[in-house]
């Protein structure tokens, strides 16, 4: 007789738990309806045998989750959970793995949940209570019911979880020509990893890019993958893969260094380095603009250069940095027989340098207030007026970021409003 056509017998007086009793025991997975340990435990709960119903279903739920286990990864599970020694087979996990291990590295490695972790927890309690000790109170059937329901739930009728890549083996995949970059297959490899292997494999890339005999199939697959890597990685792994910049700065192999930079701005990953590595990437890049004045090429390059940086220049560089952007971005008067203009700056980098000041917050805003009090050259080329006009659209900008308390508010709110231009001349010369 098969599982669906065994009879349920309940003691007198509690038929009303009929329906209940039938839909917890047809909800488990179509190939588990034939399970010994299921089976078992429908037929001894029809005549009462509510201790061992209780310790028949737990058997089920273990099996089933040492197969996912298997099914999952055997190595990631080692990883998670200290045994003593490692599992490799069935009867190992029969040998050396109790039911706690069991449920915490099934819910570190993502076979299960964390609710799901918890309610087995007081699922396997149930079991050790009522099967485990003949001495104690007999269960009601309530109390098997609702133990039954919690392991359909949350085991007998979860499906399979995915496979977990082995990260050796992806990293190596990279190397290679026929690397497949399928956006969907790279999202389901990695979005799906517990956090140990997105911290191996974050880890694992970020050595292989800068490695200097890495070729350049691995290092093009890399910057493929890692930033859909980094959409699903917690911010913990971000900031740790982001200090490792400092390890190389220490080493003072510039080259190294460098590739080190050019992966942090590949994911993305810029506002997680630390102090000391924003100021060495910055530092030259504001220099570089400075020196750059008026030579249009090369302030398009460093500006361009810069635009990662914004949000992240550190206090001691702002002065130089604000400055620099401003006379880059309101740029010169002058003539030239090539062009039938007088109005000259930078055309490339003043496409960036209006979202660039977006970023300003109180801290930067008097920075600029400052630059335009103090720099002689700015204030006699805004004398011309499509130079006071530009520098208006940098301070309406400022103006939008700045809070109500700033100091020089009416410095700014005088420079953005064209009616004002008399008030704002007198206190640019105070």
């Amino acid at each position: 007789m098969s599982n669906n056509e065994i009879a349920i017998v309940i003691p007198e007086g509690q038929a009303e738990i009929v329906p209940i009793m039938q839909r917890c025991l047809m909800s488990v997975r179509e190939e588990l309806r034939d399970d010994p340990y299921i089976i078992e435990a429908i037929k001894v709960l029809q005549v009462g045998g509510y201790r061992s119903s209780i310790g028949s279903f737990w058997n089920a739920v273990v099996d089933d989750l040492r197969n996912k286990i298997m099914f999952r990864s055997v190595k990631l599970f080692n990883q998670s959970v200290e045994i003593g020694r490692n599992v490799e087979t069935y009867e190992d996990f029969q040998n050396y793995v109790n039911d706690d291990q069991l449920i915490d590295g099934a819910y570190k490695i993502g076979v299960i949940g964390w609710e799901a972790s918890k309610v087995l927890k007081h699922a396997k309690e149930t079991r050790h209570i009522f099967s485990g000790h003949p001495k104690s109170s007999d269960p009601s059937i309530i109390k098997v019911l609702a133990m039954m329901d919690d392991c359909i739930k949350y085991v007998l009728n979860a499906e399979y979880p995915a496979q977990i890549i082995d990260v050796n083996d992806y990293v190596a995949t990279l190397a290679e020509q026929n690397y497949d970059r399928n956006v969907v297959a790279i999202e389901s490899a990695l979005g799906d990893l517990p956090e140990i292997y997105k911290n191996e494999l974050a880890n694992r890339l970020y050595t292989s890019y800068i490695h200097p005999q890495s070729t350049s199939i691995l290092r093009s697959n890399i910057e493929f993958v890692a930033p859909i890597l980094w959409r699903v990685l917690p911010k913990p792994i971000k900031i740790q893969v982001a200090r490792r910049v400092d390890q190389e700065i220490q080493k003072g192999k510039a080259d190294i260094t460098e590739t080190a930079f050019s992966f942090i701005e590949l994911v993305k990953n810029q506002s997680y380095l630390s102090v000391v590595a924003r100021r060495y990437q910055i530092d030259p890049l504001v220099k570089e603009l400075t020196a750059a004045f008026d030579d249009f090429p090369r302030e398009n390059d460093a500006v361009k250069d810069l635009v990662p940086y914004a949000s992240l220049i550190p206090d001691d560089l702002l002065p130089e940095y604000v400055l620099s952007l401003t006379r880059t971005y309101v740029g010169r008067m002058g003539s030239s027989a090539r062009w039938n203009r007088t109005d000259f700056f930078a055309d490339g980098a003043a496409m960036y340098i209006p979202d660039m000041f977006k970023s300003f917050d109180d801290h930067a805003a008097s920075y600029f207030v400052e630059g335009v009090k103090a720099n002689e050259l700015l204030k006699r080329r805004i004398e011309a007026p499509a130079k006071m006009r530009r520098l208006r659209i940098l301070g309406n900008i400022v103006l939008e970021k700045i809070s109500n308390t700033f100091q020089e508010r009416q410095f700014i709110e005088a420079l953005c409003d064209e009616q004002r231009e008399a008030e704002f001349l007198a206190l640019l010369r105070q």
